[in-house]
This record gives C-alpha cells, structure tokens and sequence, in this order.
C-alpha cells in the first residue's frame, strides 16, 4: 500500500504539473494518470488502496466541500439565491428526461430502466466544479455577479435531485410499494434536512473552539472528523429520514465563517494545504475507476445518448438564468461549468449491475463513457472560459 500511496503522489505531481505547463487544468493530468495506473492500465495501484478508493475519495471530497463553504459570503449567497434554486433542478431534470427518451428510442430500454440510466448520468459532478469555482474565487473572476457561488451552490443540490431519482428508479425495478410523491417530497426534506444538522453541527463546533482553545490544525481534524460522520449519517437513515449531506457538510464552512469569521480565515488557509493532498488521492482513484473497454462497449451510440442529455442540460440552464443579470458570455460559461460527471456516476455506476437490472452492464458502460467524455473537456472549458469570459473587476 505504501508504495502505491507513493506512485499516486509522485505520478499525480509530475502530470499535474505537465497539464498546467500545457496551458490545461491539472485535474485532467491527474485523472489521466489514474486511468494509466489503476487497474484497467498498468494495474499499479494494490487492491488494498482500490477497496477503499470510494471512502477515500469522499474523505478528500468532505475537504473541498468544507473549504468551499469557507469560501461563501452571506451577501453573495443571497444575491444568487433564485437563480441557484432553478440550477439546482431544472438543468438535470431535463438532461434526465431528454436521456429517458433517448434510450427508449435508440437503445430500446424499457421506462424504468431508462429513468435509472438517466439519472446516473445526469448529475454534475461536485468533485471537478467545487475545486473548479474557489479557484476562479480566489483568482476574483465573475465574483462581482456571484457567478463561481452560483454554480457551488446549484451544483451541490443537483446531485441530491439525481440521486433522489435514481433510487426512486431502481425501487419500482425491483418491485418495490414505494410511493411517488413521498420520494418528489423527500427531495425537498433532505435539502431542508441537510442544512439544519449542517449548522447545528457548525454552531456546536464554535462554541467548542471558543470555550476551548486548541490549534486550528486539531480545529480541521475536529470539523473533517464531523463532516465524515454526518456523511456516514445519510446511508444509515436513508430508509427514515433523508438527508442531503454534501450540502451540510457545505454549511458547515459557511457558518462558522459567518458566525467566526476570524477563525474561518484561518481554518480556510489550512483546507487549503490538505486539499493539496486530497486533490491528488480524489483524481487519480476517479481515474483509476474508469475503464476505457468498458465504455468503448457502448460506443456511438452511447456518445450520442450523452451529447442530447448535455444539450438538453444547458437549455435547462439557460432556462434557469433566463432574467438573471447575467450577460451571454457568463451565461454560456455557466453552461460549460455544468457539464462535468465524475463522482456520481463512479460512485454509483455499478449499482443497477450489482442489483440484477439487465441492462446493467450498458448502464455502467455509458456512466464510465460519461466520465471520459465531460470531466476532461468540462474541466479545460470551465479553464478556458473562466479566465476569457469572466469579469475580474
């Protein structure tokens, strides 16, 4: 395992450093050196590390959610406010749709194995956006409008619409009572749900960090320690009582800054220096999760399949920020900041196989596919279109 963990970190130095040299984001080198060493390359990294890939990516996703909430002010949130509630719906609820359609018409799928492929595919993934907007914050680019907290704030209820979904989809196949309109409500509930444990867990922390005093880097391991747990919480009460906790964990930063701002300065500099750590482990174990052969499986198809939900998801954000102040440059960056898929769709891509749905593996197939296609080009476009379209004044 040590020697892997080594591999990882010295091969993800050298190609993110390469990518950046080539003008391109260093993620994308780091997930091409993922899919170069994991097990469908040269099978580099021990199965030690690959059977804890999913806890340690989401461990080092927790780090960059708490940071971006570190990194959100009160006045900016508010501004975005409606235009962050429709980019967190309508955007993925036609991309899912248009997919629906697609795959009943071209792949010959039935309704509901259709609405599961659908909802894999559709969420955008927080792994590539998150890391993607506090740059653009830090580099102060469309930070005027609020443009990288919009997309944060969006981006993070997205997944939970998807997945909400997608569960839902995968309940009916398996002939499961389960009542509709209890899971439209659930979506709603887990979001309301989410942020209250989120600043109920953030106003704790801070009468903790005021009453005693510890050092901040005891202070990050407390908060990181608090964001696992919450996290641990959504599988555990799934079945009683939804609980959006990417979302949460989100909050969490954002309160103790407003509430602690002194405290929240500081503790944003040392997420900071783990993100360093974590940004390699959580790219290169994404990269080390796709297989090429499986999704050169679905072939052309599955690129169109992907190309008309993606069409259909940036007229849902156009929708979405249609009256908005935005100006078309911003609003088409936007579009392109929507388009990465990576965490979800690696962390449940295998699910319908898992469960005996029959189209499994061309499930799994097309949510790998989908990996390949949009994390790297979103990732160079948001880049690109960022520095090129956004205000820094």
């Amino acid at each position: 395992m040590a020697l892997s963990l080594a591999l990882i970190i010295l091969f993800a130095l050298l190609f993110g450093r390469f990518f950046d040299k080539l003008k391109l984001p260093a993620l994308l080198g780091m997930l091409v050196i993922g899919m170069i060493i994991g097990p469908y390359g040269f099978d580099l990294i021990t199965q030690d590390i690959l059977n804890i890939s999913s806890d340690l990516r989401m461990i080092a996703l927790i780090v960059i959610l708490i940071r971006a909430g570190l990194g959100i002010e009160k006045e900016t949130l508010k501004k975005v406010g409606f235009p962050a509630v429709k980019l967190s719906f309508i955007p993925g609820l036609m991309e899912g749709a248009a997919i629906i359609l697609a795959a009943i018409v071209l792949l010959k799928f039935e309704f509901i194995e259709a609405g599961i492929l659908a909802f894999i595919i559709a969420a955008v993934s927080p792994a590539v956006v998150v890391p993607q907007m506090l740059n653009l914050i830090e580099q102060n680019k469309g930070t005027k409008k609020g443009i990288p907290t919009l997309i944060l704030a969006g981006a993070s209820i997205d997944d939970v619409v998807a997945i909400t979904i997608f569960s839902t989809f995968l309940s009916l196949y398996g002939g499961q009572q389960i009542s509709i309109l209890k899971q439209i409500l659930n979506i709603p509930l887990a979001i309301l749900m989410g942020v209250i444990l989120g600043m109920l867990i953030a106003l704790i922390l801070i009468y903790f960090f005021r009453k005693y005093n510890i050092r901040d880097t005891k202070k990050v391991l407390v908060i990181l320690s608090f964001g696992i747990l919450m996290h641990s919480l959504e599988s555990l009460l799934e079945d009683i009582l939804p609980i959006a906790t990417l979302l949460g964990i989100m909050v969490i930063g954002f309160v103790i800054r407003e509430k602690y701002p002194v405290l929240g300065e500081r503790l944003a500099v040392k997420f900071n220096k783990i993100w360093v750590f974590a940004e390699l482990m959580l790219f290169v174990l994404i990269g080390a999760a796709v297989n090429i052969k499986l999704a050169l499986h679905s072939g052309l198809m599955g690129i169109l399949i992907i190309s008309i939900g993606l069409i259909a998801r940036s007229v849902g954000v156009y929708i979405s920020l249609w009256g908005s102040n935005l100006n078309l440059k911003e609003k088409l960056f936007c579009i392109l900041a929507y388009t990465p898929k990576a965490t979800v769709q690696a962390a449940i891509g295998a699910v319908p196989l898992a469960a005996g749905v029959a189209e499994g593996e061309l499930i799994l197939a097309l949510a790998v596919l989908s990996i390949i296609i949009t994390a790297p080009l979103g990732a160079i476009a948001i880049n690109k279109a960022g520095k090129s379209w956004l205000s820094s004044v």
